[in-house]
């Protein structure tokens, strides 16, 4: 609609007249721009998280390209041993790798049972009132620092994981993967049961005139008809279980080791990036540029991760 104009007499000339925009026109203007102002900071936030993760790889990569000019990536794939800061330099990724797989997978095996019921629950069983206690309780744990999550590894988990196995070693990584998917537990029932209370009523109301229960509408419409969202939640907390540093450095033990068995002490990649980044080693050295690369191939897991979460996410939603 275009603005309204009316005629106003001309100060000074009698009878003439010149018309003046009402304001239609000029809000519409006003409207516009503060649309393009938002437009903009919108693009400049993406664009600065873009940029972020851009330089974040590119420092990676430039750092590591310095480590491969002395180390081959054929040994660094494929050595067994681990001790760039020893006499006897040895550079096999596969130590930090074995540990970081073996705790992320069994922080997962905690953690995506219990919180796909949790969620579960929390969307079709629970009453709001108990909503209310539960979901506060849960960010609650969420917010606890991941050093006191380590302490908790190694001063009460551990201990009682002792009870059932008498030769379980102090530093193992049996208690921090368990602690591991404790902390990451909030993350995939919050995201979870988003994901199913955003299920429409309709798919509920259909399932239960077929004659279901409410337990079999949850878990057999409900829960595929959510699988998108909670694969994404998955998806996050595999990268959260991978990436974590406190619990597996405190509780795991530093000691590079190539097992699968979670009841042997490992180092993950992480603990090993923070046991260089506190220690005394002059820039540019091999054992410096060593942390680069091993956060190269940490980094590259998080990216395989999330690219598999997509491809599934994509496939679920056309599915359902």
């Amino acid at each position: 609609m275009k603005g309204r104009t009316v005629l106003v007499p001309e100060q000074g000339t009698a009878g003439s007249s010149k018309p003046l925009l009402v304001e239609g026109e000029g809000r519409r203007r006003v409207r516009r721009i503060r649309e393009l102002v938002i437009e903009g900071g919108l693009l400049v936030a993406a664009l600065v998280s873009v940029a972020t993760t851009t330089m974040i790889l590119a420092v990676l990569v430039v750092e590591s390209l310095g480590f491969f000019d002395t180390v081959s990536l054929y040994d660094f794939l494929t050595d067994t041993l681990w001790t760039p800061l020893f006499d006897d330099p040895h550079y096999g990724i596969l130590p930090l790798l074995a540990g970081t797989i073996v705790t992320s997978m069994v922080g997962l095996l905690v953690a995506i049972p219990i919180g796909t019921v949790s969620a579960m629950y929390l969307s079709e069983f629970a009453s709001p009132r108990v909503r209310e206690i539960i979901k506060p309780v849960l960010e609650l744990l969420g917010a606890v620092p991941t050093v006191v999550y380590g302490y908790f590894a190694l001063l009460v988990v551990t201990p009682a994981l002792q009870w059932i196995w008498p030769d379980l070693p102090g530093f193992n990584m049996l208690g921090p993967g368990i602690v591991i998917g404790i902390m990451i537990l909030p993350l995939v029932i919050s995201l979870s049961e988003d994901a199913m209370r955003a299920v429409p009523m309709m798919l509920r109301e259909g399932s239960y005139a077929m004659g279901a229960t409410h337990l079999e509408t949850a878990w057999r419409v409900v829960v595929p008809a959510a699988t998108s969202g909670i694969v994404a939640a998955y998806v996050l907390g595999i990268s959260r279980a991978v990436g974590e540093t406190m619990v597996v450095a405190i509780a795991a033990g530093q000691n590079p080791n190539l097992t699968w068995n979670p009841m042997e002490p490992a180092a993950t990649i992480t603990a090993y990036i923070v046991q260089v980044a506190l220690g005394d080693l002059p820039h540019g050295s091999i054992g410096y540029r060593s942390i680069f690369a091993a956060g190269l191939v940490l980094a590259m897991m998080t990216f395989t991760f999330n690219i598999l979460g997509h491809v599934m996410r994509k496939r679920f939603r056309e599915v359902y």
